[in-house]
């Protein structure tokens, strides 16, 4: 627990360390990787190169700063955070390692500002927010070992089907090779993947495009040309190869009620919209999927919200959208009058998915046409990014 010395001078401090924290976070991770080489297959390395990963950190550090006295708040704001460490399977001996290098950082970029009063001041609130973390973590990792099909740490699952998507997303069906059931997991969820690429371990998250059976889990992966995993799992990998996973993940559920809903995906932002509308047209409720990609040859499961469609008629409603080609129902990109055209009556809930850019757009627009904060949902492949809302 900070003092109340130590809480004046994160107060005083706090507007400084804010105006340099993306210098700070750019200083820690590569002092991080030098220092601990072994923590950096933990981090997409893409995400370092283009400042994501640097950004989440910085925002993480300074909502917490700003919300701490609120502790419901807190533990909102932090559950993307958990959600994504509980798929790599962080373990507490891993925190020290953090804060180590983030005070080191904070030192190297301020300087002599830096006192020791203020360091141990920001030592302290680093140890707090690690202990939450940790007591947050703990608890989803206990709740899922003692779910059916649950466990702890990574497991070993063997590929038992592959199934090419479109041109460049394909399909793996993973079961357990210890031939043990698998978990259930709230449909719109990642799971976490540990691959060994030439002998060094490589994490990734994954969504989990198909609804949970008990049985096994399927993911669905876009081969990006200078993606390291996606480009193994799409040219090295064969039925009967095994990866490891960790628990599944993530906040992008659906939220109950009766509400009608509208799913907007592009590209592979697809992947959990699929298990988010079997669960929804399973409730009875009504659903709007509007999916967006390049052309035909990139439009991935389309036979399968076709059969999906077939089973709902009346209830679900297929739209598409391609930049380039024949065969979808609108040429060009989602805008604001297509969202508009499109948009269910009454109240309804957003889910929506892609790229960043496509994200901005969709969250500008959907508040435009007055569909207010909560209930416009989403979820970065990525590191969390804030998006420019009206």
């Amino acid at each position: 627990m900070l003092t109340p010395a130590q809480e004046r001078l994160i107060e005083a401090t706090a507007p400084v360390v804010a105006e340099h924290l993306d210098a700070i976070t750019r200083c820690f991770y590569p002092l991080m990787f030098a220092r601990y080489p072994e923590v950096k297959p933990l981090f997409n390395q893409a995400h370092q190169a283009n400042g994501g990963q640097p950004r989440a950190l910085a925002g993480a550090v300074l909502a917490y700063v700003q919300l701490r006295r609120d502790p419901e708040r807190v533990r909102e704001t932090l559950a993307t955070v958990v959600s994504k460490h509980v798929s790599l399977d962080i373990q507490p001996e891993q925190y020290p390692i953090v804060g180590e290098c983030l005070m080191a950082a904070i030192g190297e970029v301020l300087g002599e500002a830096v006192t020791p009063e203020i360091a141990d001041a920001w030592g302290a609130l680093y140890e707090e927010l690690a202990g939450l973390l940790i007591e947050l973590e703990a608890h989803r990792y206990r709740d899922f070992e003692h779910r059916p099909g649950g466990w702890r740490g990574p497991r070993d699952f063997r590929i038992a089907a592959i199934r090419q998507e479109s041109a460049v997303i394909r399909s793996f069906v993973l079961t357990p090779v210890d031939g043990g059931a698998v978990a259930d997991f709230a449909p719109g969820q990642y799971i976490g993947v540990r691959l060994v690429i030439d002998g060094e371990p490589l994490y990734r998250h994954y969504s989990l495009s198909a609804a949970p059976n008990g049985e096994s889990y399927r993911i669905s992966v876009k081969r990006e040309p200078e993606g390291t995993a996606s480009r193994h799992l799409h040219d090295a990998m064969a039925v009967g190869d095994t990866l490891a996973l960790l628990p599944p993940a993530g906040d992008l559920t659906l939220v109950d009620g009766d509400e009608p809903l509208m799913l907007a995906s592009g590209g592979v932002g697809q992947t959990p919209m699929l298990p988010l509308a079997r669960q929804a047209l399973a409730q009875g409720r009504r659903v709007v999927y509007l999916h967006a990609a390049l052309d035909a040859d990139h439009h991935a499961f389309a036979d399968e919200v076709a059969r999906l469609a077939d089973r709902h008629a009346g209830q679900l409603r297929v739209v598409t959208v391609h930049e380039r080609g024949d065969g979808a129902d609108h040429l060009g990109r989602i805008d604001r009058e297509l969202l508009a055209r499109y948009l269910p009556e009454g109240q309804p809930r957003c889910y929506f998915v892609g790229p960043q850019g496509f994200m901005t757009t969709v969250n500008r627009f959907l508040a435009e046409l007055g569909i207010p904060d909560e209930r416009r949902h989403y979820e970065h492949f990525g590191p969390s990014q804030p998006l420019d809302a009206a």
